[in-house]
C-alpha cells in the first residue's frame, strides 16, 4: 500500500479507501489508485480481508467417500465443472478436500469457520442419518445441500435449516422399472451404491414400491448395494448371475458398475440384451462407447453444479434458504435393454 500511495501520489489511507471500496476519496482517485495498483500487480488477500469480517472469495466442498472411487466416476467431474463454471464468474475460489468419515467432515466445517477460510460450503451426499445440517446451521455458515435431504429424525414438518438442490431419484427409478416391466422383465435387480446415503435409500424405497405396484415378488425385485467402484459392480454381477435364478435385467447406481457389469455378462457368455437388459443410472462416454451402447438416465450433472453454486452464493450474498427441485433425469433408451428370454431358453442355458 506504501508503494502504491508513492507511485499515485496520494496517502496510505486513501490507498485504503479506494481498494476497499469505502467513501473518503474522489471517482478520479479511486481510479488512479486501482490503475497503479494494477500495474504493480498487487492482489487483494483473502486471508486478511476474512481476519477482517470481509468474505474470503472461496467457498468449500468436502467429500466423504473412498478415494478408489473417485478417480473412475464421472458425476463428481460433471458436478465440479459445473460448480467452477458459476464460481469463475464471481471470481471465487473452491477449496476442496477429500475426508475419511462424516467426523472428521464436521471437524473441518468447523475448522474453516473459526480460520474464516470460506463463505460457505457445499455439502455433498446427504445421509439418512446426517449430523451436517444441524451442526453448519448451528454455525452460521452458509451451505447448500446437493441431493435430496432425509426426513428429520424426529418426523417433523419444519424445513431443513440449509439450502437444498435435489432431483426427483424415486421418480427416476419408476421410469426404469416401468421401462423393464413394459419389456416383459420380472427378475430385476438394483446394484445400488453406498448404504445410508439418502439417495440410495430412496431409490430402494422406490423400486420396492413400484414393485409391489406392479405385483413382482420381493424376492426377485431387490437391493444390492456396494460402494459405487467398478470391483463391487463386476462382483455383486457375478454373484447374481451365478444364482439359480439370475435376473433378467440389472440396474446400476452408475455407469462405471454398468460397464463393468456388461463385462462380466459377456464373459459368462451371457448375451446383452438377449439375455440379460442393462440399465445405467448415470450418462457418460463409457455408456455410450460400450458394446452395445447403454440404456442410461441422462441429466445435465454440470447444470446440477452450477445451481448449486449459484444457490450458495446467493446465500452468501444474504438471500434466504431455499430448497430447489432441479430437472427430472430422463431415460435414453439404447441397446442394452430388450424384452427377456422366455422361460424355457433360460432353462436351457442354465441346464
Amino acid at each position: 500500500m506504501k508503494d502504491i500511495a508513492e507511485r499515485a501520489g496520494v496517502s496510505a489511507s486513501a490507498v485504503s479507501f479506494a481498494l476497499n471500496n469505502r467513501d473518503g476519496v474522489s471517482p478520479a482517485t479511486r481510479a488512479r489508485v486501482r490503475r497503479v495498483a494494477e500495474q504493480l500487480g498487487w492482489q487483494p488477500n483473502s486471508a486478511a480481508r476474512a481476519l477482517s469480517g470481509e468474505q474470503s472469495g472461496c467457498v468449500g466442498l468436502v467429500l466423504n467417500r473412498p478415494a478408489q472411487t473417485l478417480g473412475v466416476e464421472s458425476f463428481f467431474l460433471q458436478l465440479v465443472s459445473g460448480v467452477q463454471e458459476a464460481l469463475s464468474v464471481r471470481r471465487t475460489a473452491l477449496l476442496f478436500q477429500v475426508v475419511p468419515d462424516v467426523d472428521a467432515e464436521c471437524a473441518l466445517y468447523r475448522r474453516w469457520w473459526a480460520e474464516h477460510r470460506v463463505d460457505g460450503v457445499l455439502m455433498v451426499d446427504p445421509r439418512t442419518d446426517d449430523p451436517r445440517p444441524a451442526l453448519l446451521e448451528s454455525l452460521g455458515l452458509p451451505a447448500v445441500a446437493v441431493g435430496g435431504l432425509a426426513p428429520r429424525p424426529d418426523a417433523s414438518e419444519e424445513p431443513s435449516p440449509i439450502s437444498n438442490v435435489w432431483a426427483d431419484d424415486a421418480a427416476a427409478m419408476r421410469s426404469i422399472i416401468d421401462h423393464l416391466y413394459g419389456l416383459g422383465h420380472r427378475r430385476i435387480v438394483h446394484i445400488a451404491g453406498l448404504p445410508g446415503l439418502a439417495h440410495t435409500e430412496r431409490r430402494i424405497l422406490a423400486l420396492r414400491a413400484e414393485a409391489e405396484r406392479l405385483g413382482l415378488r420381493a424376492d426377485e425385485v431387490r437391493s444390492v448395494t456396494t460402494d459405487y467402484s467398478d470391483t463391487e459392480g463386476a462382483e455383486a454381477t457375478r454373484q447374481l448371475l451365478a444364482g439359480p435364478l439370475p435376473p433378467t435385467a440389472l440396474v446400476y447406481d452408475n455407469d462405471v458398475m454398468a460397464v463393468a457389469g456388461a463385462s462380466v455378462a459377456a464373459g459368462r457368455g451371457v448375451a446383452v440384451p438377449a439375455e440379460l437388459s442393462i440399465v445405467a443410472w448415470d450418462d457418460s462416454p463409457l455408456c455410450r462407447v460400450t458394446h452395445p451402447r447403454l440404456t442410461s438416465l441422462v441429466r445435465d450433472t454440470g447444470g446440477f453444479g452450477r445451481l448449486a453454486a449459484e444457490e450458495l452464493l446467493a446465500l452468501v450474498d444474504g438471500g434466504p434458504i431455499r430448497h430447489v427441485q432441479a430437472e427430472l433425469p430422463r431415460l435414453e433408451l439404447r441397446d442394452s435393454t430388450a424384452a427377456p428370454p422366455p422361460p424355457e431358453s433360460a432353462r436351457s442355458r442354465r441346464s
